[in-house]
């Protein structure tokens, strides 16, 4: 039997299985309960976090013959059906591949038709955003005025490329982000219905690196399973997804606080030699600093991202040694490289460059700014004046 992606084995079924978007989930359940729906809907928002997903349950859940607090039954004749794909009266469309004036049109020839199982005939338009122009104007007519028995549910990740006019004639629900904690629940229990047994520390570094986005975390995890390496080890992901380990990344940061040059070249040897990603590197790069300003900021830990509890507890000595101007002098360098490291042929040298740059705190850059410069001037000048007796 074909390997299924976890992602896909794993989707949730019903409204209670879906990971946090409270927000959207009760407000849909509560739509299903009335059955006041309207023509059409609009879930925007980042990649992975549930648009098609849910609308699929919403389509199911509208058209279910026995519908239990708001959810699907998804054991019912159209349940089944539509799970199985059986039933055609709910059809999800790729908006990136079929864009075009035509394809709306065959939907507007459609739609006239009363579907033949469910109540109601619901079109999904995935990425809706890539439409056409004279696409977007094909359909204007229809998502205004559609035929009492049919609906849309319209997803894109960038909604401000929609027509207003679009816009005006949806329910719109924006998606937030999934939190790490709702992410490192959901890898768990995945990890544990696959027979795998994953470590906390493994599962918090993955949701890091999946930035909110659910769907890229479980890709991760079936990458890693994919290896049979069981249980599945903080050190297993780093080596299975090639990233730097989190201490690499702590010791750089302290080579470049602590002005040292050539633990920080050396670092970069370190990196190149284990065959990391330069690219992901730097962003850990960037995120150590950033949890080294917000703890400056605030004093605490706990908004700190990607670190295990023993990694934390190296941060305050870290931020006791940079002042908040030389952190954000670090972030600042760091992340003009990062657009450029992208496509460099020699993202070694760039890397060497900047790491040599912040542990020489240069400030003679066209692009610093004249307060950032002279704050670094009387930080090094009260330095030289606590040293004089």
């Amino acid at each position: 039997m074909a390997h299924q992606a976890l992602y896909r084995k794993y989707r949730p079924l019903d409204f209670d299985d879906v990971v946090e978007q409270q927000h959207i989930v009760n407000t849909l359940k509560n739509i299903v309960i009335s059955g006041n729906t309207t023509h059409a809907y609009l879930f925007s928002g980042t990649r992975g976090t549930g648009k098609t997903t849910m609308a699929k349950i919403f389509a199911r859940a509208v058209n279910c013959l026995q519908p239990r607090q708001g959810n699907p039954c998804n054991e019912c004749q159209v349940c089944r059906g539509i799970l199985d794909g059986t039933i055609l009266d709910v059809v999800e469309i790729d908006a990136a591949s079929n864009n075009s004036v035509d394809n709306i049109r065959g939907i507007i020839d459609e739609v006239v038709y009363t579907p033949t199982h469910a109540r109601k005939k619901v079109y999904i338009i995935d990425e809706v955003h890539m439409l056409s122009a004279g696409a977007f104007n094909a359909l204007l007519k229809t998502l205004e005025e559609p035929p009492q028995h049919v609906l849309f549910i319209l997803a894109t990740t960038e909604p401000h490329k929609l027509p207003a006019t679009v816009l005006s004639r949806c329910q719109r629900f924006d998606f937030r982000r999934i939190s790490p904690g709702g992410i490192v629940q959901r890898l768990m229990y995945v990890a544990g219905e696959a027979g795998i047994t994953l470590a906390e520390e493994a599962a918090h570094f993955i949701a890091s690196l999946s930035e909110g986005a659910l769907r890229d975390g479980i890709s991760i995890l079936d990458q890693c399973i994919a290896t049979g390496k069981n249980p599945l080890l903080l050190e297993d992901v780093h080596e299975i997804i090639g990233v730097a380990p989190n201490l690499l990344i702590l010791d750089t940061a302290g080579n470049l606080i602590d002005r040292d040059a050539k633990g920080a070249v050396e670092a970069i040897d370190r990196l190149i030699a284990g065959g990391k990603d330069p690219g992901q590197f730097l962003q850990g790069m960037i995120q150590l600093f950033r949890d080294v300003l917000v703890y400056k900021a605030g004093n605490s830990i706990e908004p700190l991202l990607s670190m295990t509890g023993e990694e934390r507890a190296r941060i305050p000595a870290l931020a006791e040694k940079l002042s908040m101007a030389e952190a954000l002098m670090a972030v600042r360098e760091l992340s003009d490289l990062e657009n450029g490291i992208r496509w460099s042929s020699s993202p070694r040298i760039l890397l060497e460059m900047a790491f040599l740059r912040i542990c020489e705190r240069e400030m003679n850059r066209d692009e610093d700014k004249l307060s950032d410069r002279i704050k670094l001037l009387e930080q090094r000048i009260r330095a030289l004046e606590e040293g004089i007796p």
